[in-house]
């Protein structure tokens, strides 16, 4: 190699791939607390989620609930459907729908 020439080394972007895979559970409302978890009593027993750092109460037709109606409808004993990712202790809900419009 002479003074003109350089050795140069080619590096290639390093990427990382991440697949999350979302699901949903229905059960019956037996512990709610807004802000922090639900569980519900599934046919497999009591599952807890946490929620995430937004999360949205719908219900079954689609409909967007104001904070005023979540504080009145959502309860122990009421059937829902939870929108989640993660497995185990680690199942975060981003979406709580309403079994009943």
């Amino acid at each position: 190699m002479n003074e003109r020439e350089t050795t140069q080394q080619l590096q290639r972007p390093t990427t990382t791939t991440q697949t999350t895979s979302t699901t949903e559970a229905n059960g019956t409302i037996t512990e709610y607390t807004p802000g922090n978890a639900i569980v519900l009593r599934e046919s497999s027993g009591p599952v807890r989620y946490r929620f995430g750092k937004t999360v949205t109460y719908v219900t079954r037709s689609g409909r967007v609930l104001d904070e005023a109606t979540v504080k009145s409808r959502i309860r122990v004993g009421v059937p829902v459907r939870v929108h989640y990712a993660g497995t185990g202790p680690n199942m975060v809900v981003d979406r709580v729908i309403l079994e009943e419009d």
